[in-house]
C-alpha cells in the first residue's frame, strides 16, 4: 500500500524541528509566527491551545488506522435524511471552493494512506457532505465549498446540516492564509454566528505566504474575531497541507473538541 508522507508523523515533523532555530515552528506555527511581533502586542489569543507532547501522540494514534481501528469513508449525502445516524461526536469542515479544504482533511488522514480523500485541481469539486468515521470515536465531514461553483441547493444543504446536526461539536471555518478574510466569509460567519454554533478559524496554505503577509493576515482576523464574534475560538490555526505545518495541532484539537482527549496538558 501507499507510505504516508514523511512529515505526516509527529517523530518525523520533531526530528526535523531539532535541526532548526524555528525551535516548534512546524508543529506550533503560530508561536514561530508570534515571534515577529513587536514588544508589548497583544499574543494572548496566540497561544490558548498549547498541548504536550503526549496529547499530541495521543491524538496522532486516533488518525491512524489499525487493527481494531477503522479509519476511512464512511457515506456522502446531499440531504439530511441521507446523512448517517448522528452516533459519534462530529466536526465539519467548510470554506470557499478553493481554500485547500479538501487536500487539509487528506493531510490530516494522511497516516492511514487507504483514505480516500479526492483532491481535484477544479476548485469545487465537492459537491456533496462526504462523511469519514474516525474509529469508534468520532466523524469528520468535507462540506461542499461556497462561492465559485457551489452546489445549486448548498444553502438548503449546509444550514439543514448545521442547524439539525446535534452531535456537532465544532465547525472548521477555512481561510485562505493568502488572501484573508474575503466577503464569502464573512457571510459564513454571520450563518455561524446566527445559529449559535461553536467555530474555529483555520488558515490554510500558510506555505504561500510571506511571513509578513501571514502575521498581517493573522492580526487582522485575531482582531475581527474579537471584536466581531461570540461563537469563535479566539486561537486561530494555522496549517500547511503542503509542509505539514500546523497538521499534528489541528489532529490534538479535534481529538479535544470530540471528547476523546479530555485533558490536554501543557507543554
Amino acid at each position: 500500500g501507499r507510505r504516508p508522507p514523511p512529515l505526516a508523523a509527529l517523530s518525523q515533523a520533531l526530528r526535523l524541528e531539532r535541526g532548526r532555530r524555528s525551535g516548534s515552528a512546524l508543529v506550533f506555527p503560530l508561536q514561530g509566527l508570534a515571534r515577529c511581533l513587536l514588544p508589548g502586542a497583544e499574543a494572548a489569543a496566540l497561544g490558548l491551545f498549547q498541548p504536550g507532547l503526549a496529547a499530541l501522540r495521543s491524538a496522532e494514534r486516533l488518525f491512524a488506522a489499525g487493527p481494531g481501528h477503522a479509519v476511512g469513508y464512511l457515506s456522502s449525502a446531499v440531504r439530511m435524511e441521507h446523512a448517517p445516524p448522528p452516533a459519534l461526536p462530529e466536526v465539519c469542515f467548510i470554506g470557499r471552493s478553493n481554500v485547500g479544504k479538501s487536500s487539509l482533511i487528506r493531510a490530516l488522514f494522511a497516516l492511514s494512506p487507504a483514505v480516500e480523500v479526492r483532491v481535484s485541481k477544479t476548485p469545487g469539486h465537492t459537491k456533496k457532505m462526504n462523511f469519514f468515521k474516525v474509529g469508534k470515536y468520532f466523524t469528520l465531514v468535507d462540506m461542499p465549498g461556497y462561492g465559485y461553483r457551489a452546489p445549486e441547493d448548498f444553502v438548503e444543504m449546509v444550514e439543514a446540516y448545521l442547524q439539525k446536526r446535534q452531535n456537532l461539536k465544532r465547525t472548521f471555518l477555512l481561510v485562505d492564509g493568502v488572501v484573508g478574510l474575503q466577503k464569502t466569509d464573512h457571510i459564513a460567519v454571520e450563518m455561524l454566528e446566527e445559529f449559535g454554533i461553536p467555530y474555529v478559524m483555520v488558515l490554510t496554505k500558510i506555505d504561500r505566504a510571506s511571513k509578513g503577509l501571514l502575521l498581517k493576515n493573522v492580526l487582522g482576523i485575531q482582531e475581527f474575531v474579537k471584536e466581531k464574534t461570540q461563537g469563535c475560538f479566539p486561537q486561530l490555526f494555522l496549517v500547511s497541507s503542503v509542509e505539514f505545518s500546523g497538521i499534528h495541532l489541528l489532529r490534538c484539537f479535534i481529538a479535544h473538541v470530540t471528547g476523546n482527549l479530555p485533558t490536554v496538558e501543557d507543554s
